[in-house]
């Protein structure tokens, strides 16, 4: 990995190019408080921000560290050779038209290959990106404006979108930014390499990424191990999830999207937190700087308001967050504070007894925090500054800010609305040890989101290779191939000539199934007749059986309950493995989950406790619990496969795996693979 140093805090940079974009490069760099060397290039010596241009590289007046590139991407990838030769610290590659846009232009893919040879061990951001801000350092590299200001600590944002970038930093919500830099397409130096860099940097308390798409899964894995050892949370905001999303992000910054599904499972193996919008995404990142990692789910609230106590019930409803009952401290201490007129509880509305009685509410917020509580909740929303007084809330401020200093424990003063957290008074708290977050509904949505106790797996991911023609495999013969790593299949003869398979039951023994061979779904194409008890109802039912070959099986017993277990390659996250409600009912119940291969016994027993169906496993209305090691046992079978076919797979399904008291059977195996 190269070294990002100079990069991204440099003492002198270039601007090669003319045009408006060059211009703003050098209002955003004073913006932020750039005092180095800052030089334009351009061959006319034209004036661009009131400084006259050199007319080339070999002009600039000792080392240069950094250096946008504003030309075109014929003439960039020339500039960047020269930068390389004179010995620069890094590039910003503005230019698109690389492989993002290798669909329109079949010379995009080759360009950016040559733009990787030109750089060489010089380190290059882009292209089809925008720069960074660096609001430690004071310096930046943007060509557009910006809402970052120099700050001592605070958070990291990585994105791979530049427009997202620039709205992120205008962002009114008290979140300090310290770094804002966009990676466009990751030809050279990807998003997990910066942010490998950036955790050196310990003003950096927390990084954000915008992620569209992962490319080499060992940097995360690297990025993520280093994270968890130095306690930097990472708060993810990953696109994809829609199949418009998918294609947007390969027309857009070339990045292979990949299944949503694979995406959860990486982010979730890598113990990153994933946020599904922009606000949550930076309550998140806000909460996260203020107080690290958050260990438990158990929270207060307390408002002057029962609807808003209800309110905050009710928005915590359906998360893992809980509000425990107020112990026998908090309720002498509250009662002490608040008087006989007040009911007690966890949501606690005080009324408006003590409003503006600092001391009283110093002493009652005091009060309901406690070690067992993780977070407690100061609901108040400000007044509009325009048209009303908002003076008569600096009790709120100054009391929570004074509770906080007396217990040490953590607060945050919550807006129900977020534009009724004024950032004025969210920098204030924030600076004296106060959470302020920007909606409630935002705020714990944020706050569950980091409370998740996520099944971390630091062993690698198997590695999807490439992309492959696959065949599928005979129904027999897969389960046959997959019997030989442990699976238990049913015990089945697979006849040529139709007139063979009553004999064939016969020998295997009734009740059994008829399965024409070859169809990847069976059920509503007369592929499928169940519960034969006899020649003659075999014979019968063949009549009507779709042709082709015919596999007669012994016929398992009623199940406890049925599973699909299935695991696909995933070019952009690996082999995904995902365990769901099985059987006629997979699609109607979109009940599933996903992990990577491999994943570990423990974690798999987290994801089937994560199914809607999951009572069944531990005996549901009479029914007895089914056998889980033997359900574990058949799960493993099947990775164990997956390692020995990793070369040549393309997926593996099982559906349904009928769980019983006594075992777990394969009724239904599908694989694809290059033969």
């Amino acid at each position: 990995m190269q070294d990002l140093s100079r990069l991204l805090n440099p003492q002198s940079i270039a601007v090669i190019g003319g045009g408006a974009w060059c211009n703003s490069i050098m209002s955003a760099a004073r913006q932020i408080g750039f005092e180095g060397i800052l030089r334009p290039i351009h061959p006319s010596g034209k004036i661009i921000a009131g400084i006259a241009s050199l007319s080339c590289l070999e002009e600039f007046a000792g080392p240069i560290d950094a250096a946008f590139i504003g030309v075109n991407r014929y003439a960039t990838l020339e500039i960047v050779a020269q930068l390389r030769n004179l010995g620069a610290g890094g590039a910003i590659c503005f230019a698109s038209g690389f492989s993002e846009a290798s669909a329109e232009d079949s010379n995009g893919h080759d360009l950016q290959g040559k733009l990787i040879t030109a750089a060489g061990d010089m380190p290059i951001l882009g292209p089809n990106c925008y720069g960074f801000l660096n609001a430690f350092d004071g310096s930046g590299i943007w060509p557009d404006q910006h809402g970052c200001h120099k700050i001592k600590s605070g958070v990291a944002i990585l994105t791979q979108s530049s427009n997202i970038a620039i709205n992120l930093t205008m962002q009114t919500r008290g979140l300090p930014i310290g770094y804002v830099i966009t990676c466009g397409n990751q030809a050279q130096t990807s998003q997990s390499d910066v942010g490998l860099h950036l955790l050196d940097d310990p003003r950096v308390t927390a990084i954000g990424l915008h992620i569209e798409g992962f490319g080499d899964l060992r940097s995360w894995e690297a990025l993520a191990h280093k994270a968890h050892t130095k306690n930097i949370p990472l708060i993810a905001l990953k696109s994809g999830k829609s199949q418009q999303a998918q294609t947007a992000a390969v027309s857009h910054t070339a990045s292979l999207a990949g299944s949503d599904a694979g995406a959860e499972a990486l982010l979730a193996r890598l113990g990153i937190r994933r946020a599904h919008s922009l606000p949550v995404f930076l309550e998140a990142l806000k909460l996260s700087h203020q107080f690290g990692q958050i260990t438990s789910n158990r929270i207060a609230s307390i408002s002057c308001s029962g609807g808003e106590a209800a309110l905050a019930a009710d928005t915590a409803h359906k998360t893992r967050l809980t509000f425990p009952p107020i112990n026998a401290r908090q309720r002498a201490d509250l009662s002490a504070a608040l008087g006989p007129m007040v009911a007690l509880a966890n949501p606690l509305d005080y009324h408006t007894y003590i409003w503006r009685d600092e001391v009283a509410m110093t002493k009652a917020w005091a009060a309901m925090a406690d070690p067992d509580i993780a977070l407690t909740l100061l609901i108040s929303d400000y007044p509009r500054a325009d048209i009303c007084d908002p003076t008569d809330w600096d009790c709120v401020t100054n009391a929570a800010i004074a509770a906080a200093q007396k217990t040490q424990r953590p607060y945050a003063v919550v807006a129900s609305l977020g534009e009724l957290m004024p950032e004025h008074i969210a920098k204030t708290l924030m600076a004296n040890g106060v959470a302020a977050m920007n909606g409630l509904d935002h705020g714990i949505k944020a706050l569950d989101l980091l409370t998740r106790k996520l099944p971390q797996d630091l062993n690698p991911v198997i590695l999807p290779g490439v992309a492959r023609d696959a065949e599928l495999i005979d129904e027999h013969l897969a389960k046959q191939n997959l019997a030989q790593f442990g699976l238990t299949v049913p015990y089945g003869i697979t006849v040529l000539d139709r007139a063979e398979a009553a004999h064939a039951a016969v020998t295997i023994g009734f009740p059994v199934v008829l399965k024409t061979l070859g169809m990847a779904h069976k059920t509503g194409s007369n592929g499928l007749a169940l519960g034969l008890n006899s020649s003659d109802e075999v014979n019968t039912a063949l009549l009507n059986l779709a042709p082709g070959s015919v596999l007669v099986e012994h016929m398992i017993g009623e199940a406890v309950m049925e599973l699909l277990v299935g695991i696909t390659r995933d070019q952009a996250h690996g082999f995904v493995l995902t365990i769901a409600t099985g059987g006629i009912m997979t699609e109607l119940l979109d009940d599933s989950t996903s992990l990577l291969v491999p994943a570990a016994r423990d974690h798999v027993t987290t994801a089937l406790n994560s199914l809607k169906m999951a009572p069944l496993m531990y005996g549901y209305r009479g029914k007895p619990p089914i056998n889980f090691k033997a359900l574990l046992d058949a799960i493993d079978a099947l990775q164990s496969y997956v390692f020995a076919n990793a070369d040549s797979l393309e997926e593996v399904e099982i559906n349904p795996l009928i769980c019983t008291a006594q075992a777990a059977i394969a009724v239904d195996a599908l694989i694809r693979k290059t033969v």
